[in-house]
């Protein structure tokens, strides 16, 4: 059981010098809901008629028990417990404590060890999903306790448990600027008879990532020309190949003969999350190649969006990856 802290009542108008134990927070229907005081500020005179307008007729002096911690102490040691890499710790705000990212990348979340943490009473810990792309100063995690204060131990417990995981439970992947060839394939855009949409569509994902599409190469519908494009990228020294283009199940779609036919080594053509299922995730050594499902043109998110920032991020993909993607895929059917 959480033991409850111990308080001395004191008149708002003879709590003049005394020390606040918790923030004090000021609600207005509509406009307004914030931190008025913060926990160890000091009241003065020119405090007391604030501090009635929110209601406080009396001040309350927290007396801690000991081996306890206050909320502000446990929310900050939680926080700790859990931060990786490029993160940053707000100072607490009515307890809570937040982390946020100092960098464009791909965040990381060890999912069952946020379990195993949330699994002792008393303890909040919020995070955003794993593999999410976060810029700098957005939030990815927050921790508090739940009452005002708790046992010291309770915390030395959730580090010990955080410390068993053995790594880094929220942590932030940088993205690395990475060198992208793209190859666009199909008859009626090497010819000019369409105008290409593969092209600005890649581009804008690609850069909002921090990576360049370096050039952009067209191929028709002919396997050999598509295999020699990709070879020319190889030859280029690129990071990362995307192909375009030719990935339905039409006879005369070439793009994952010509991708195979290249040398490189397909981990899955296809996934099981719609829209992008069209998708073909392949490596020639340690230079990933994509065929890009046809949506990348017009959808805004799809399997292209999953694996992208992670391939960026410098994971490499695994067939398991891409099979887990049907478990919450269904984006637009």
């Amino acid at each position: 059981m959480v033991k409850k802290p111990t308080f001395k009542e004191v008149p708002v108008r003879e709590a003049v010098g005394l020390v606040l134990p918790h923030d004090m927070t000021q609600i207005l229907p509509g406009e307004f809901k914030g931190r008025l005081f913060k926990k160890g500020h000091v009241i003065t005179e020119a405090d007391i008629e604030p501090l009635l307008s929110i209601g406080k007729e009396h001040i309350y002096i927290m007396e801690m028990p000991e081996g306890h911690l206050h909320e502000d102490d446990a929310g900050i040691r939680i926080a700790q417990a859990v931060a990786g890499k490029n993160l940053t710790l707000t100072e607490p705000y009515e307890g809570k404590v937040t982390l946020k990212s100092t960098c464009l990348g791909l965040l990381k979340v060890k999912e069952e060890a946020i379990h195993a943490i949330n699994a002792l009473e008393a303890i909040a810990l919020a995070t955003r999903e794993n593999n999410q792309v976060v810029k700098p100063g957005d939030a990815v995690a927050a921790a508090r306790i739940i009452p005002l204060i708790i046992e010291e131990q309770r915390i030395a417990e959730l580090e010990s448990i955080a410390r068993g995981f053995g790594e880094e439970i929220v942590t932030v992947m940088p993205f690395a600027p990475k060198r992208v060839g793209l190859v666009t394939t199909g008859g009626e855009v090497y010819s000019g008879r369409i105008q290409d949409k593969f092209g600005p569509a890649v581009r804008a994902k690609v850069e909002a990532l921090g990576s360049t599409v370096v050039e952009q190469r067209f191929a028709p519908d002919d396997k050999a020309l598509i295999e020699q494009e990709i070879r020319y990228f190889v030859q280029q020294g690129v990071d990362l190949i995307l192909v375009t283009g030719g990935m339905s199940v039409d006879p005369d779609d070439r793009t994952p003969g010509a991708i195979a036919g290249a040398g490189a080594q397909v981990v899955r053509y296809g996934t099981p999350m719609l829209p992008g299922s069209m998708l073909l995730v392949a490596y020639i050594g340690d230079i990933p190649v994509l065929g890009l499902p046809g949506a990348v043109m017009h959808e805004p998110f799809t399997s292209f969006d999953v694996f992208l920032p992670r391939i960026l991020a410098g994971e490499r993909i695994e067939e398991k990856d891409i099979t887990r993607l049907g478990y919450g895929g269904l984006i637009k059917c």
